[in-house]
């Protein structure tokens, strides 16, 4: 079983300074037919303007990805930690039982565009961590490249929840499959391009939950950037 959930149907905010889409019920966007699929509770596609960003906020008991597409996204937060994470670069912060974070565009010229993934973790009060590992465009040409699971497999960050998310880049024609096995279920999320999933096109900004499959193939009918939840 597909379901297609189209990037037009999504959540809109347009705060000038901040362009945000958001997947599913988020902030002043509620749908209670959308309020994530298994473990996943966010995919927020952010457009923020040069020099500006989310002053210091607090989070708890989230598993919260940053993955980013054009730019550079500054980090700070009450662990101490400090980066810039930019494209191929993906970073975990585990909220737990409490973190504060601010996150600014890095650059005064240029925006920043990037997808913001809640998970749920897998139990309340969890310790706060931060992680962010890079993974090379070369990795991930022609092929999913496992970028987040629970252990840390393949080099990936961990996250504290039975999910595993892959990233692709596809050329034209290119194809990738991925096997469920029983009991599993999927999200796929186009970040660019487009691609064909069970005879269906799939644009930037697509999403599809997926159960009761036992492979999912993705076909490239342009360049294409892919991310791909293997839930449980």
């Amino acid at each position: 079983m597909i379901r297609v959930r189209r990037s037009e149907d999504r959540g809109h905010a347009q705060h000038g300074w901040l362009d945000s889409h958001h997947t599913f019920s988020f902030a002043d966007y509620y749908d209670p037919a959308q309020m994530g699929f298994r473990a996943l509770r966010v995919i927020n596609e952010d457009r923020v303007a040069p020099g500006e960003g989310f002053p210091t906020h607090s989070h708890r008991d989230m598993e919260i990805l940053s993955y980013v597409l054009e730019g550079g996204l500054e980090h700070k937060d009450s662990l101490g930690t400090g980066s810039v994470i930019r494209p191929g670069d993906v970073q975990r912060m585990s909220a737990g039982t409490g973190v504060a974070h601010s996150e600014f565009n890095a650059s005064q010229q240029e925006p920043v565009h990037f997808l913001q993934i809640w998970i749920l973790p897998e139990r309340r009060g969890l310790t706060p961590g931060y992680e962010q590992k890079h993974f090379p465009e070369e990795s991930r040409k022609g092929q999913l490249r496992l970028i987040a699971s629970p252990d840390g497999e393949e080099g990936s960050v961990s996250i504290r929840q039975d999910v595993r998310l892959y990233s692709a880049l596809l050329a034209p024609g290119q194809t990738v499959r991925h096997a469920l096995a029983p009991g599993r279920h999927a999200w796929v999320q186009v970040a660019r391009g487009a691609v064909r999933l069970d005879g269906q096109t799939l644009h930037a900004g697509d999403g599809a939950a997926i159960s009761e499959e036992q492979a999912i193939t993705l076909t490239a009918d342009a360049p294409s950037e892919i991310l791909l939840f293997d839930l449980s």
